[in-house]
Order: C-alpha cells, then structure tokens, then sequence
C-alpha cells in the first residue's frame, strides 16, 4: 500500500503498490503463482467426470428437472435450461447433505485438527484432505470437476501481475496472498506437518491457494465469511451483468412443512429458453476489481469502475482526540474509506470529513466542545478558502502522484481494448488500470474546478455575519444606526 503523506495537517492514502521496481522481486516471486494451463486458466473436465458428477449429484439428492450442467464459452462450465422456463421458477434444489460446510469438517477425520480455525481454513484442508485420497473420497467426483485455477488474480503469473502496475488491484491481490500465506505457514506447522496420518502428501502453498480461490469464487455472496459454505452443483451457476436483481436467486428453506431438514433453493431470475444457459447476478455491489479478484472476471461498466480514497487524521495532529471525537460521532472514524465511482458525484460525506481532517490554524475554534453537536453541519459546506484549497491541493497532489504509477495512457490501453483479441487476463488487466485511471482523472478535474471557484463561495464567517445580520445577501455591510 502507497501512503501518500503531505506536509499538510493530514494524509490521503491511496493504496497502490508497483513492480517490479517497488516490489522485492523475491517476495513477488513468492506471492505469484503462474497459472497450471497458461493465460486462460485451467482446462476444462472431461464429459465423462461431467457425467460422474450430475449422477453422483442426483444419487445425493440434488433435484432438478429443469436443468443440465454442460459447457459453455467462456465460462468453461454452467447450467443449461432442458425446458423453457419462466422467471422466478425453482431449478434446482440441493440437500444439506451435498453441502461443504464447518459442521461438516467438524464431524470427519479433520474435525478434531480444526477447532478454533477460520471457517474458510478448515473448509480449505478439507478440500486439501479429500483430494489427496483420490477414488477413495467420496467428494472425488466433486473434485474433479474443480478447475484447476481460475482468471482470479491470484493466480497470476509475475509477468500477469505486470500489467496490472499501479493499480489498487495489484496492491490488494498481493495483500490477499500475504494474508493466505500466513495462514498456510500456520497450519502447515500446527495440522498439516504433524498429522502425516491425514495429509500423507506434500501440501505447498499453491495448493492451499487453489482451496482459497475455489471457495472466493465459487462461495454464494450471503454465505461467506462465519456461514461459508460450499454449494456442489449450485455453484456451476454463472453470472451475467443483465441481471440487476441478486436478491431472489436462492434461498435456504426447509424441504418440506414438516421437515427439519434444509435445500438449497435456486430460482431463475429471468425466463430462460431451452437450451440457453441459465444465470444469476452474483454481486451487484462489487467493483470491476471485486470481480477480477474474486471470480477472474469484469463487467467494464462505468458503475462497476471504482476506486477507493483513504483519508486518515493523523496522530500527530495537533488536534487529533478532537477531531476523531467529532468523526466517530458522526460514524466515522481514524480512517475513512469512499469509493468514487466513474460518472457519479463524490459520495455525500467525503468533502466534510476532508475539511474535518483538514481543520487547524484560525479555523480550529470549530473543534472546541460547544461546537460538537453542530460541527458536522458546518462541515458540509466551505469552511474557510485556506482549509478549503488544503483539501484541493492534497487530493489534486494525490490523484496526479497516483497517475504516475501507471506504465500506459488510458488511450493507449483504449486502442488495446478496441483493438481487440486479448488474452482474458490481459483484457482484465487493461481494463482495469484504464479504469482507474478514468477515476483518478474525475477525481482531479472535481477539484481543479473546485479550487476555480474558490473566491466565490461563501464560507463560514460569512454565513455566520448574515445570520446575526450584520452583513446582507450580497455580501455588503449593514449599518445600525441609533435612534
């Protein structure tokens, strides 16, 4: 992460990270695992493990009679209709029985090893543990249908991870891997190297990654975190930007009014023609860099263009018990985290907290306790021109020191775009850092005009004349005359 600090009464952090300059070679060398199969991922199964796996899916229960998984350019493997079918209709319902869930690890062989452990770390030496025992695991046929990477940024080779330099993605792909593989070292010391009797073969880092990336893009969105679970089947369904609701696509219900036990409900969205592939909408919150992270794919609309600012009041500031005070009032805190998204204004908050972090000198009589229940209110329009082109100059500082990062133009990278015939992985990573740099420039003619308009805003002294009337609406001074 870059941390951008200014001799100013605050800093502006925007996390970007470059290679391999900036980056140890060694460490990048490291975190970068190449792709098994080359630039486009892994190779698809074979129709015979398809075939295992919708058998051995339906033997457990899973009830569809609506759909067929089979394969489809470009996502490799999906759910394809059998049947005209009507939106909003279940297609496909899966058991408890056929999900990967804690309470699963818990109950086998592992179980006993992963007691205190993340869920999705004990979900990953399950997979690592089943896959190791070949025909003799009863998820094998499960387990192979599973790529063997995806176009996740994850799992990018160094030479990958170069194109995408400069950008946020780059700074948070590298951060996810540091974070895996502390976690590896970890319970490759405390599980996985003393309990031979359970992982008999070499478990590395690579195959700890493939387990993590397996459950980010393969994990429906409400059921991460402290409730992952893993979906067999369900979880061939793809994801397509057309669909803008991501609500009621699936829910978790019991099988019947008597019943105790639970399925796993997916429903179309959208009516579906025989023979089409059926999808859902996965994230509609997520940025084109989520997405690339997450499942090794973008969308390249202006919504899904994304990037985010870092504002922290910094602890050597002179006032810093105050103004944190004032910002976890107002539901904020030491650091503040807005999304600036291509084609939208700021987000509402953005320019009060700036002036808070920015506040000092003949402005900070604001900061004083009689002001704290109305502080937040001055905050939302100008406080004063110098606090006002504070604000200016540093993000304007920022955005152009963050531009600079970058090895293309954004019309360099639009004539790869529009010329065409990418690589998946490099189209990812073109249009990821042309966005991003779209943003950045956004964000710095916001500010260029700002700073023009500096002489005519009203700011805070002369809000406050006017309402003691002592100055009218055209800025002019009012005399009292005595009678």
């Amino acid at each position: 992460m870059a941390f951008l600090h200014h001799h100013l009464p605050f800093h502006l952090h925007l996390p970007t990270l470059t290679l391999p300059t900036r980056t140890s070679p060694r460490l990048l060398r490291t975190l970068a695992c190449a792709s098994p199969d080359g630039l486009h991922g892994s190779r698809s199964p074979s129709q015979s493990a398809l075939d295992s796996f919708w058998q051995w899916a339906t033997d457990k229960g899973a009830v569809s009679s609506s759909l067929t998984p089979g394969f489809f350019v470009p996502e490799s493997l999906g759910l394809l209709a059998q049947r005209n079918i009507s939106g909003n209709e279940v297609v496909l319902e899966v058991p408890k029985s056929l999900w990967i869930t804690s309470e699963l690890v818990a109950a086998s062989d592992l179980g006993r090893l992963c007691t205190g452990l993340k869920p999705w770390v004990s979900i990953s030496l399950f997979l690592l543990c089943e896959r190791s025992k070949g025909d003799a695991s009863p998820w094998r046929p499960y387990l192979d249908i599973l790529p063997q990477s995806t176009n996740s940024t994850i799992f990018w080779s160094e030479e990958e991870l170069a194109e995408i330099q400069g950008t946020q993605l780059l700074s948070t792909t590298l951060g996810v891997k540091e974070y895996v593989q502390s976690e590896f070292l970890k319970v490759e010391n405390e599980v996985i190297l003393p309990n031979k009797n359970i992982f008999p073969s070499t478990v590395t880092f690579d195959d700890f990654l493939w387990a993590f990336g397996m459950l980010r893009s393969r994990a429906f969105s409400r059921l991460r975190g402290e409730n992952l679970v893993l979906i067999p089947l369900a979880d061939l369904i793809n994801h397509n930007y057309r669909i803008k609701s991501e609500d009621d696509s699936w829910e978790i219900k019991a099988k019947g009014i008597f019943s105790r036990e639970l399925i796993f409900s997916l429903r179309t969205p959208v009516p579906v023609n025989m023979g089409e592939q059926v999808y859902i909408q996965y994230d509609l919150k997520k940025s084109d860099a989520e997405l690339a992270l997450d499942y090794g794919f973008i969308e390249s609309t202006s919504d899904r263009q994304i990037y985010t600012l870092t504002l922290e009041i910094a602890e050597s500031d002179p006032f810093y018990g105050d103004k944190l005070d004032i910002a976890e009032s107002n539901g904020f805190g030491e650091s503040a985290y807005f999304d600036i998204v291509l084609g939208c204004p700021l987000p509402p908050s953005m320019l009060p907290y700036l002036r808070l972090v920015a506040l000092g000198g003949t402005d900070a009589f604001l900061l004083e306790s009689i002001f704290r229940d109305s502080i937040w209110r001055h905050l939302e329009l100008p406080i004063s021109r110098s606090n006002e082109e504070t604000i200016c100059k540093v993000v304007r500082d920022a955005c152009r020191s963050a531009l600079s990062l970058y090895q293309t133009t954004i019309e360099e990278d639009e004539e790869l775009l529009e010329r065409g015939q990418l690589d998946p992985r490099l189209k990812i990573a073109v249009a990821i850092r042309a966005g991003e740099k779209k943003v950045l420039q956004q964000i710095d003619s916001t500010f260029s005009e700002r700073e023009q308009e500096l002489n005519g805003l009203e700011y805070y002294q002369e809000r406050r004349l006017k309402d003691l009337g002592l100055i009218g609406e055209e800025g002019e001074i009012i005399f009292w005359e005595s009678k």
